[in-house]
């Protein structure tokens, strides 16, 4: 478990390790490079993870159960909001049912933590839910990714899944969602790409979001303009900062233990 800079967590827990592509939003996704510099540090839990593809690191398709990951929130006994898996996908195919089950039990057992999961497979998070958990975590949220209207869908898969917090990921924004159901979808995040290769994030594609937002109910967080700022112009994260419409939006579900 470590700390983090992710401005809607306080720290993340990784269990598993090890991904693969599923859609244009993972193409210069932060994890394949801090995997492939994790390796060269001698980590033996990222060996092999991604390899080198002209000049960035994709994943191999390796993925990698770390049992003696699943102890640490136990540890930690001040409360965390804890992004689970930030270097993985809890509901990759290559993850067994037998081990989501483990790290359930650790959510279970740790109630003064709040866990995030997100996925890109929200169709493999409602299968496994359905079929193996049968009751709802009041601290356990659960999200998919949706970075253009290309993957709008996972969003109806997400609405499938019984949990406490229903939450969506816009990050990175890379085009319009257009006309979208936020129906019992709690929790909005939206963010444009950083790093070398970032693609830009257009005003009007956040103000479509953050007006549907205001429509369904649902707390709108928005994290960052990353590497183009609301003038088109490529600066530095840290320079486009994050103000939205004139002020800091860090809005996050109002009830905490909503029910299924």
């Amino acid at each position: 478990m470590a700390e983090t800079q992710i401005e809607w967590t306080d720290a993340t827990w990784n269990p598993v390790a090890g991904c693969s592509i599923v859609s244009a939003g993972c193409t210069h996704c932060y994890a394949m490079d801090m995997a492939r510099r994790l390796e060269t540090m001698n980590v033996a839990k990222y060996k092999g993870l991604a390899r080198k593809s002209g000049n960035r690191s994709v994943w191999t398709g390796l993925v990698r159960e770390d049992m003696n990951a699943l102890d640490l929130p136990r540890r930690w006994r001040k409360p965390r909001k804890i992004f689970v898996n930030s270097m993985s996908d809890l509901f990759h195919e290559g993850v067994s049912d037998s081990f989501i089950m483990e790290v359930w039990e650790v959510m279970r057992e740790t109630p003064q933590h709040h866990y995030q999961i997100l996925t890109k497979r929200p169709e493999r998070m409602a299968e496994v839910v359905s079929k193996l958990i049968k009751d709802v975590l009041p601290n356990v949220w659960l999200g998919t990714s949706v970075e253009s209207s290309e993957v709008v869908d996972r969003i109806t898969h997400l609405r499938n899944v019984s949990a406490a917090i229903r939450f969506i990921s816009f990050e990175p924004l890379i085009g319009s969602v257009g006309q979208i159901d936020l129906t019992d979808i709690h929790w909005a995040i939206v963010g444009g790409e950083s790093g070398r290769n970032a693609r830009p994030i257009r005003e009007e594609w956040i103000d479509e979001i953050h007006n549907q937002c205001l429509t369904y109910d649902t707390a709108f967080f928005f994290k960052q303009w990353g590497a183009w700022g609301k003038d088109n112009k490529r600066r530095s994260k840290k320079a486009n900062g994050r103000e939205y419409r004139g002020r800091i939006w860090n809005n996050m579900p109002n009830n905490l233990s909503v029910t299924a």
